[in-house]
C-alpha cells in the first residue's frame, strides 16, 4: 500500500476520499487545499497525490508543479468539473499522471490509486536492483548526474547505445544499470569483452557456428547474440573489432538478423544492444581502422562516462562505498588520506582507487590509513614531497616494499596468485621481487620461505 496525500477545499469529497483509501490500507493524508498541500510534500514524502484542480490562492496546478520538483516525484491525479475537462487535460501535459472528472466512482478512484501504487513500487524494486548489481556507480558530482540522467531516458526504448570514455572510468557499469531499468530486464545480459577474442574466435562466439565450420569446430554451438535473445548484448571495446567483424555487426544492426558460421541460413535476433570503447571512434574512422557507417549505427544514443579527475566530488563517495563493502567505516581513512585521495590525478580512473585502496588497507592494518599508505598512487610534485617526508622519518624503500609483501601474502593466506592480485601485478613480477629482496636476506626470512613454498606448490 502506498502513502497518499488528498488536497480538497471540498471538506466532505475531501474526508470521503480519505476515508475510503484508508479502509484500503493506503497512509492516507489530508489537507484542505493547496497550500497546506505545497507544505505537506515539503516536509514528506507520498507516493500519490490526489488533487482538487480548482483550489483558491493555490490551485491544482501548482500542486502538480510542486510535486514534480521534488527528487522523487509522486504521481498526481488531478480531479475536475466537467467545465474544466480542458484543464485536466493541460494538467496531463503537464505531467499529471491521471485525472477524474467528477462525480466519479470511488470504485475508479481506488483503482487508479492502486494502478499508481504498484507501479510506484515496481520502480522503487527495480532501482533497488540495479543498486544492488552496479555497486561501484557514484554519480553525486553533476558530471555522474548527467551520466544517470542520460541512461534513465534511454534504458526504456529500444535504441542502440554507444558508451565513451577512459578505461576503468565504469561504462561497464552503465550499461547494466540502462539494461536493469529497461522493458528487457528479465531477459540476459550478455557481455562480450571484444579486445579479448582474437579475430577468428569472436565471429564464432558472437554468432555462433555450425559442426564443421572450422578447425576445431566438433560440434554446433549457439553464439553470444542467440544467448542475449530477449535481453542485451554489452559489447565491451567495441573499438578493437576488425573490419570484417564489423560488417557483420553492421548486418546484424541494419536488419536484426545473423548468419552463423559454416551455413547460409539467418537467424532472426530481438536483442539491445550496448556498446563501449576507450578509442575515440573519430579519430578512427578517418584513420580508416573503422568502418564510417558502422560508427553511424552504432552512435544513435551516446553516453561519455567522465574520468575521475574531472568528477572529484565522486572521490570520497566512491571510496566510502568501496569500505562499506568490506564492512570498514569511513573512519578508518585519516583526514590527511582523504585529501591524498582528492588530490590524485587518477589516470586509472575507479579502478585505480579501488586497487590503492586494497594495498592502503594491506599496509595499514589494524591501524588508521595515513598519506603513506598510498605512496605508490602519488605522482609529479606530490611523490617527490612524499618522497622526501618519508626519507627524513627514515624510510626505508626495502623495507617498505618488504612490509608491503608480507602482509599481502599473509592477507591472502600464503597464495602467491591471490597475492599479486591484492598487489595489482603480475604473479611472475611478485616472484621476481620476493626473490630480489631475498637474496640480501639470511635462509630462514619468511620471505625467503614463502618464495619456496611457492616454487614447491607452482600452482597456490
Amino acid at each position: 500500500m502506498g502513502r497518499i496525500l488528498v488536497a480538497d477545499d471540498e471538506p466532505k469529497l475531501g474526508r470521503v476520499v480519505a476515508e475510503m483509501l484508508s479502509l484500503e490500507g493506503h497512509d492516507v493524508r489530508r489537507v484542505s487545499g493547496g497550500a497546506q498541500a505545497v507544505a505537506e510534500l515539503q516536509r514528506s514524502g507520498v507516493d500519490v497525490v490526489i488533487t482538487d484542480l480548482k483550489m483558491p490562492e493555490v490551485d491544482g496546478m501548482a500542486v502538480l508543479a510542486e510535486a514534480l520538483r521534488l527528487e522523487s516525484p509522486p504521481a498526481v491525479i488531478v480531479m475536475t468539473g466537467h467545465a474544466t475537462t480542458e484543464s485536466a487535460v493541460e494538467a496531463m501535459k503537464g505531467g499529471a499522471a491521471d485525472y477524474l472528472t467528477k462525480p466519479f466512482a470511488m470504485d475508479e478512484l481506488r483503482l487508479r490509486v492502486r494502478r499508481l501504487c504498484d507501479q510506484r513500487l515496481a520502480v522503487q524494486r527495480s532501482e533497488q536492483l540495479v543498486d544492488r548489481l552496479t555497486p561501484a556507480l557514484v554519480g553525486e558530482s553533476p558530471r555522474m548526474q548527467e551520466v544517470l540522467a542520460a541512461a534513465r531516458k534511454v534504458a526504456p526504448t529500444s535504441t542502440t547505445v554507444l558508451l565513451l570514455g577512459e578505461s576503468g572510468t565504469g561504462k561497464s557499469q552503465v550499461a547494466r544499470r540502462i539494461h536493469y531499468q529497461s522493458a528487457v530486464s528479465g531477459g540476459p545480459l550478455v557481455e562480450v569483452h571484444c579486445a579479448a577474442l582474437p579475430e577468428t574466435l569472436l565471429e564464432g562466439e558472437l554468432f555462433g557456428h555450425e559442426k564443421g565450420a572450422f578447425t576445431g569446430a566438433q560440434q554446433r554451438r549457439a553464439g553470444h547474440l542467440a544467448a542475449a535473445e530477449g535481453g542485451t548484448l554489452f559489447l565491451d571495446e567495441i573499438g578493437e573489432v576488425t573490419p570484417s567483424t564489423q560488417v557483420k555487426l553492421l548486418r546484424f544492426l541494419q536488419d536484426r538478423t545473423y548468419t552463423p558460421l559454416g551455413t547460409t541460413t539467418a537467424h532472426p535476433a530481438n536483442v539491445r544492444v550496448i556498446a563501449a570503447t576507450n578509442r575515440d571512434l573519430d579519430e578512427a574512422v578517418a584513420a580508416g581502422a573503422f568502418r564510417e557507417d558502422f560508427y553511424y549505427r552504432l552512435n544513435v544514443f551516446t553516453i561519455v562516462v567522465p574520468p575521475l579527475r574531472e568528477r572529484r566530488e565522486d572521490i570520497l563517495p566512491l571510496t566510502h562505498r568501496f569500505l562499506a563493502g568490506r564492512g570498514i567505516p569511513p573512519e578508518k581513512l585519516a583526514p590527511a588520506a582523504e585529501e591524498r585521495l582528492l588530490h590524485h590525478p587518477w589516470p586509472g580512473n575507479v579502478r585505480e582507487l579501488e586497487n590503492a585502496l586494497e594495498r592502503a588497507l594491506i599496509l595499514a592494518g589494524e591501524e588508521r590509513v595515513q598519506p603513506q599508505h598510498f605512496g605508490p598512487i602519488a605522482g609529479g610534485a606530490r611523490a617527490r614531497n612524499l618522497a622526501g617526508e618519508l626519507l627524513v622519518e627514515g624510510f626505508e624503500l626495502d623495507a617498505f616494499e618488504r612490509e608491503l609483501l608480507a602482509t599481502a601474502l599473509a592477507r591472502a593466506g600464503g597464495n602467491k596468485s591471490a597475492a599479486a592480485r591484492l598487489l595489482g601485478i603480475s604473479r611472475r613480477r611478485l616472484y621476481s621481487r620476493l626473490e630480489s629482496l631475498n637474496r640480501a636476506d639470511e635462509p630462514e626470512d619468511e620471505l625467503q620461505a614463502s618464495v619456496a613454498g611457492g616454487r614447491r606448490s607452482p600452482g597456490a
